[in-house]
């Protein structure tokens, strides 16, 4: 009788949420066709754009106030992944940080999150970085720095661990791919 109630509880829970994502969706600045999301997590709607075929697993933080984020298609995020697109002011002298509300340029900087990507479990990216088509974000990683094409980076801050592809299979891929785009 436990088991059948766990279960029930479990299903509710999954139908719940799934009527949330399916409200919260419209929320967002652009949101693609075929995208699941955590409906608990925290997200700056409005300056969020994300394009088609997107997973952004659970407890996920989307933030950026003044300047945005943006989204690719075919997308992964594992859970907890944080994305930052602003940063705070701390350059005034003879206030308190969280009292300057007046935002430098260099505060706020868009997130770029190109094509098939792969973002793992608990990564962290910050203001103004693109990661490029293709890539993959080690788990736990801390982004600060763009991310080349068809990189895989982890560390805190994150570097280049290896390539995916060699060149001359990164345009057989890109053949493959874009061959699939046209049907």
């Amino acid at each position: 009788m436990m088991y059948l109630a766990a279960r029930l509880i479990l299903l509710g829970r999954r139908v719940l949420s799934r009527l949330l994502m399916l409200v919260l969706r419209e929320a967002f600045r652009r949101c693609g066709r075929n995208v699941v999301f955590d409906p608990l997590g925290s997200y700056s709607f409005q300056t969020i754009e994300i394009g088609h075929d997107v997973f952004i697993g659970p407890g996920a933080v989307f933030q950026a106030s003044d300047s945005g984020i943006r989204i690719g298609n075919k997308v992964m995020f594992g859970p907890r992944v944080t994305i930052m697109g602003g940063d705070h002011n701390i350059g005034v002298i003879g206030r308190f940080m969280i009292d300057v509300k007046e935002k430098r340029a260099e505060d706020d900087r868009a997130v770029v999150i190109e094509d098939d990507v792969w973002v793992g479990a608990g990564a962290t990216i910050l203001k103004g970085v693109r990661v490029c088509r293709g890539s993959i974000v080690a788990a736990g990683a801390v982004v600060t720095r763009d991310v080349p094409r068809y990189a895989v980076v982890g560390g805190v801050p994150a570097r280049v661990i290896r390539m995916r592809f060699t060149p001359e299979q990164i345009a057989v891929h890109e053949t493959a791919l874009n061959g699939q785009a046209s049907n």
